[in-house]
């Protein structure tokens, strides 16, 4: 993987953590999303994932330089794919759906996109480890 593609997938991945939320949560008017996982898509919860979002974007082009903080982003990742994991067996999706089509998009598939950029993140931080 090339550093451009490398910068380019920091950039998408912060603008999936933003521009994401803005979409999905309405502008921070969807109830649903947090009254569905009041403790980690609760406002304040949603807000935080925007300000990873931004962390990811602010080191695109500088990432080489903060290999540990690429492994915090792949740590930080994991917790949410853990989130998600534990979310995902004790409820349902549908329901999710049955309240608003939106709200029921995002907890489809936000699993799904945290895990690939945790292993996006992994992959990044072990090829830096591995280039010095």
């Amino acid at each position: 993987m090339t550093k451009s593609t490398i910068t380019k997938g920091f950039i998408l991945s912060g603008i999936i953590n933003t521009l994401g939320i803005l979409f999905f949560s309405k502008g921070f008017t969807n109830d649903v999303i947090p009254e569905t996982d009041p403790v980690v898509m609760s406002y304040f919860g949603l807000l935080m994932i925007m300000v990873w979002g931004l962390a990811f974007i602010a080191v695109a082009k500088v990432f080489e330089k903060v290999k540990w903080l690429v492994a915090v982003f792949a740590i930080e990742k994991l917790c949410y794919v853990i989130a998600y994991g534990y979310w995902f067996a004790n409820n349902s999706v549908q329901e999710v759906y049955d309240k608003d089509k939106i709200a029921g998009i995002f907890y489809s598939i936000y699993g799904l996109n945290d895990f690939l950029f945790m292993v996006f993140f992994g992959y990044v931080f072990i090829k830096l480890m591995k280039s010095k």
